[in-house]
């Protein structure tokens, strides 16, 4: 220990969540690389733009007050936190036991960053193909605030809520202790996938479908697809891994059964899909493999490696069939941000209060009273209090603030949230960016590129 009796000294530990937090950094590109695979190729510059955008902008909510909101230890309120941290006010190299750990506050704020920063870059998958990028990053200021920011502090904040169900008098009385007994979600199932896959179904209902949203639609560039699911995998195991916020084997076992999790989906969806195609799908495996990361998000560390296969199966399938019912539900989800995270936490959240066991827990000294693998049947009743609640939250808000970003551009053009249609026939890339992504030697029309592949 350091001076401070609590600050772990070594820095095992630390060096471990800084790698994690550069791991999950890599997501975010990751993502957008996927995104971009999977578009037209005159929008595919638009969505990887949009993911590193969204990137910045937190990065500078982050420090200006949103990992206050979302980790303040100080609050009582169970809603949110305070600006105790505000501006990165004593955030330093002293630990905070009740939100860190042994490692230095600075370095889980590093860490947390990150999963603050790729949470509304997934909201963009729903919405490809026909968003404006300035008003959607004014969305992402917004959206990271009122909506990331409480359900995360719901979480994971030492008086969230949904952390102490089984306790909730003892949130705003200081004077008892906390039962830290609640909903479980190691890693973000619900405030990383739920919240995000609802707000990008808010988004697209809200702006309306594509203008040929019944045209045959494949990826431009499925090499980009294996690509970017390969970054988010490898990005994954500090996703998970990192979320022990020490060194520990049960950072190894969350790390273990995210690869299994991730393999076993991304078989169950390429077989699932040969029942009806009779071909074995590239993009298959990794629609497969990402609703597979996404489902054993809560669980990796509370559940066993043979659970993780399950889970990863079990989500890959409940996912698929999300996405295949969409057309008669009438949204248009356009890289199926809604089909994957939403559903595919929902899932995640479900099966963990399932197949959480004591002994996981115990891998690092923590002492968890399990799922119904251990005869603890309110878990699941716990787990959907807590993914409900996110759910609605995050489309109800998001709905609002694109209602008011919406309104503002009635007033300032720029700010409206939905291309003009000769904006979409053009290709997002020409027609907001002014670049493509790809060089062609297509002619110019009007002083623009007049590619429309």
């Amino acid at each position: 220990m350091g001076a401070d009796g609590v600050t772990e000294i070594g820095y095992a530990s630390t060096g471990f969540i800084i790698w994690g937090a550069a791991l999950v950094f890599i997501m975010i590109p990751g993502l957008g690389l996927l995104y971009s695979g999977l578009s037209k190729t005159k929008h595919s510059l638009s969505v990887l733009l949009a993911s590193m955008c969204a990137m910045a902008v937190v990065t500078v909510q982050w420090i200006l007050f949103g990992f206050s909101l979302t980790f303040s230890d100080t609050a009582t309120n169970g809603i949110i936190g305070d600006f105790t941290y505000a501006g990165f006010t004593n955030v330093g190299g002293q630990a905070v036991p009740a939100i860190t750990g042994l490692i230095p506050i600075i370095t889980f704020a590093l860490y947390q960053l990150q999963f603050a920063a790729i949470t509304p870059a997934i909201i963009f998958g729903s919405v490809a193909e026909r968003f404006r990028l300035l008003p959607a990053m004014l969305f992402v200021f917004l959206w990271a605030t009122f909506v990331y920011d409480p359900v995360a502090y719901w979480t994971w904040g030492p008086r969230g809520w949904a952390r102490n169900l089984a306790c909730l008098s003892a949130i705003s009385d200081t004077t008892q202790t906390l039962c830290l007994t609640g909903s479980y979600d190691f890693a973000g199932g619900g405030p990383v996938h739920i919240s995000s896959g609802v707000a990008g179904l808010a988004y697209a209902i809200f702006i309306g479908a594509r203008k040929n949203r019944h045209e045959p639609h494949k990826p431009h560039n499925v090499t980009l697809v294996v690509l970017g699911t390969s970054l988010l995998w490898f990005g994954w195991y500090g996703f998970n891994g990192g979320s022990a916020t020490a060194s520990t084997a049960r950072a190894s076992m969350a790390a273990f059964v995210t690869t299994a999790a991730a393999a076993s989906a991304g078989l169950s969806w390429l077989f699932f899909d040969y029942i009806f195609t009779q071909k074995l799908s590239a993009v298959g495996f990794c629609s497969g493999a990402v609703a597979g990361l996404v489902g054993i998000t809560p669980a990796s560390g509370f559940v066993a490696p043979w659970a993780s296969i399950v889970i990863g199966a079990l989500s890959a399938i409940a996912c698929n069939v999300g996405i295949r019912v969409k057309e008669r539900l009438g949204y248009d989800d356009t890289l199926d941000a809604f089909g994957l995270h939403a559903i595919g936490g929902l899932t995640g959240n479900i099966l963990t209060g399932i197949f959480a066991q004591k002994w996981i827990g115990l891998l690092d000294a923590t002492a968890i009273p399990g799922g119904w693998m251990d005869g603890n049947w309110i878990q699941v009743g716990y787990q959907l209090a807590g993914s409900f609640a996110i759910a609605g939250w995050s489309f109800v808000i998001s709905y609002l603030l694109l209602f008011l970003i919406n309104l503002l551009g009635s007033i300032i053009p720029a700010f409206k949230v939905r291309a003009d249609e000769d904006e979409e026939d053009l290709g997002l890339d020409v027609s907001h960016l002014g670049e493509t992504a790809y060089f062609t030697d297509a002619p110019v029309v009007n002083g623009k590129d007049s590619t429309v592949v």
